[in-house]
């Protein structure tokens, strides 16, 4: 006999298992589906990333938590400790210094000089496997004793000087191994980008090739610290300390893009580095000559003010006026004087001091350029030969 009850009972029960069913399907063909899309996602990335990731800045590629390890391993081994003594005659009592007390004291006293040993500590790297070192000039600077030293080897090798410029901060050291050495390759600075990661490796206060990381922060920056004047550098907040003065500062593929070569002392996170395409041009020059050769003309210019216009009796600001001549310069022997204001170089119209300066910069050393100059309201030629710029010690 039909019963109403059980029937609908049954029902109920057959549309739940065929509803559950449905819903078990769905979730097992929803998961299904998201583990194809992942897996899709990956097999995607992976591509892209064997492809280079193309249009993607190189200092990004393949960016993880590993990327500076894995370079610092690379790039470490070439980065140089550099120990310096300079030796100084020093005498104990400050007063025998005084040429009056030499006079008066000299039979008494037997404070005669003494040689102290002063000590340094500096950074370089290794740009070529026969053992051509890179560094800073002051790191070096009056040094009479120069000592490298390089990982895997137990002693440091005494280092002679290739070449050096002080206006640059730059120095080649050289060292003999037995074997080749490693080596860091030159980045091109121009491409490195404002917020790009940088890595610097040196020897802060001793310690033995500390590294740090951290971000470009500016292009371009110009400094001064005592007479030497920087233009251009790479301000960098990679913590550079004492010490990390000539290592290199790396980007993320190991290319050297800067030498690390100054600190802001008043601020924290602030490090400077000359650009690497400031070095390339005159490594050479470094190398083979043990200088770098500059265009001489051996006056002091500067630009026309109003004032300066009204005292001259000038009609025009366009020029540039020298206001002192180097005795024994090429200006010198030319007869250029103080008060005489430049015109024209090889016909080429001077604006200001800028122009002149840029055209004895792309000068050669020994070529004659022709002058029209001001002389108390009369203008004149005179011929110049460029000479070469002496070498500051």
């Amino acid at each position: 006999m039909f019963n109403r009850k059980n029937y609908l009972i049954t029902l109920l029960i057959l549309i739940s298992f065929l509803l559950g069913v449905a819903v078990t399907g769905g979730a097992i063909y929803l998961f299904r589906g998201v583990d194809f899309i992942k897996a899709a996602t990956i097999d995607e990335i992976q591509q892209k990333t064997e492809a280079g990731l193309q249009g993607t800045p190189h200092s990004y590629i393949g960016f993880g938590p590993d990327t500076i390890a894995e370079m610092v391993e690379k790039a470490g081994p070439a980065v140089v400790k550099i120990d310096t003594m300079v030796k100084v005659k020093r005498r104990t009592n400050p007063f025998f210094d005084d040429p009056f007390f030499r006079e008066f004291f000299e039979p008494f006293y037997f404070d005669r000089p003494q040689t102290q040993i002063q000590r340094g500590i500096g950074s370089g790297f290794i740009f070529s496997e026969d053992g051509y070192i890179l560094t800073n000039e002051h790191v070096i600077n009056g040094a009479d004793e120069i000592k490298v030293t390089v990982q895997g080897y137990e002693k440091p090798f005494i280092a002679k000087v290739v070449g050096s410029d002080y206006a640059l901060d730059l120095a080649v050291l050289k060292i003999d191994a037995p074997k080749e050495l490693p080596y860091l390759e030159m980045g091109d600075s121009d491409k490195i980008r404002v917020g790009e990661w940088v890595v610097a490796i040196g020897n802060p206060y001793g310690l033995d090739h500390t590294v740090t990381a951290g971000v470009i922060s500016a292009k371009g920056r110009p400094l001064s610290i005592q007479d030497r004047h920087y233009e251009n550098l790479l301000q960098t907040d990679a913590s550079i300390n004492p010490g990390n003065s000539g290592g290199p500062l790396l980007n993320l593929k190991g290319e050297v893009i800067g030498i690390n070569t100054a600190i802001n002392a008043q601020a924290q996170g602030i490090g400077f580095a000359i650009p690497t395409n400031m070095v390339k041009g005159v490594l050479e020059q470094l190398v083979k000559e043990g200088k770098i050769r500059r265009p001489w003309l051996g006056v002091i210019i500067q630009d026309i003010t109003p004032e300066l216009a009204e005292y001259f009796e000038l009609d025009s600001l366009d020029g540039a006026i020298i206001a002192y001549v180097e005795p024994g310069s090429p200006a010198d022997e030319a007869g250029l004087q103080r008060g005489d204001i430049i015109l024209e170089i090889d016909k080429k119209l001077i604006k200001d001091a800028d122009d002149v300066v840029e055209i004895i910069q792309n000068s050669e050393i020994g070529q004659k350029v022709v002058m029209l100059i001001n002389r108390f309201g009369k203008t004149r030629y005179v011929t110049v030969k460029i000479g070469e710029k002496p070498q500051r010690k």
